[in-house]
C-alpha cells in the first residue's frame, strides 16, 4: 500500500513539474531511480526506446512502463493517472481564469519564461540518454586514447548517425528506423 502511495505522490510530483512533454519527466526519472532504487538508469534507456517504439505520448508510456516495472499492472495505472491529473487539473482551472488575461505582459512573460525552461529540460534529458546510449563511463580510466576509445559504444554511435542520415535523406515513416534499429541491435548484439 505504502509503495503505491509513493508511486503516486512521485508521478503526481512529476506530472506537476516536467513542462514541456515527456521528455522534461526524464530528469525526474533519474531522481526517482537514485531515491527509490526501484529501476536502473539502463532500465531508463530500455523504457526511453520502449515509450518512443510505441504508440501513445512518451511521457505517458514511461509512467506506464514504470508502474508497472514497479509493482504491477495496478501500478502501471496509478503512475499513469498521477502523472496525467497535474495537467487536467491545471488545464481547468487555466481555462477558467485566462481568457481576461491572455494578452497580460505577465502572463506573456510567463510563457516566454517557460520555453526556454522546457527547451533545457529536453535538451538535458535528451543528453542523457545519449550519454547512457554512446558511453560507458565506468570504462573511463582517465585521458588517455585506449580510456577514450573504450568508453565510446561505437556500435550505438554509428547505429544513430546511419538513422539520422536515413531519415534526413529518405524522408520515410519512423517505424521503419526503429523496426531497422531493433534487427541492428539483435544482430549486432547491442
Amino acid at each position: 500500500m505504502m509503495i503505491w502511495l509513493q508511486l503516486i505522490y512521485e508521478f503526481f510530483k512529476t506530472g506537476l513539474f516536467a513542462v514541456g512533454g515527456g521528455l522534461a519527466t526524464l530528469p525526474f526519472l533519474y531522481e526517482m531511480a537514485e531515491k527509490t532504487g526501484w529501476f536502473t538508469n539502463q532500465d531508463i534507456l530500455n523504457l526511453v526506446a520502449i515509450s518512443e517504439s510505441t504508440p501513445g505520448a512518451i511521457g505517458i508510456n514511461m509512467a506506464t512502463y514504470v508502474g508497472y516495472l514497479t509493482t504491477g499492472p495496478l501500478g502501471g495505472v496509478l503512475a499513469t493517472i498521477a502523472l496525467i491529473a497535474p495537467s487536467i487539473i491545471v488545464i481547468i482551472i487555466i481555462s477558467k481564469i485566462i481568457e481576461p488575461f491572455k494578452n497580460s505582459p505577465a502572463v506573456q512573460g510567463v510563457f516566454k519564461g517557460l520555453r526556454p525552461a522546457s527547451t533545457g529540460m529536453i535538451t538535458a534529458a535528451g543528453l542523457s540518454v545519449a550519454e547512457l546510449a554512446f558511453l560507458n563511463l565506468a570504462e573511463w580510466t582517465g585521458w588517455n586514447v585506449s580510456s577514450l576509445l573504450t568508453i565510446v559504444n561505437w556500435k550505438a554511435l554509428v547505429l544513430a548517425a546511419a538513422v539520422w542520415l536515413a531519415l534526413k535523406k529518405f524522408k520515410r515513416h519512423p517505424i521503419v528506423y526503429i523496426a531497422f534499429a531493433a534487427v541492428v541491435g539483435i544482430v549486432a548484439k547491442f
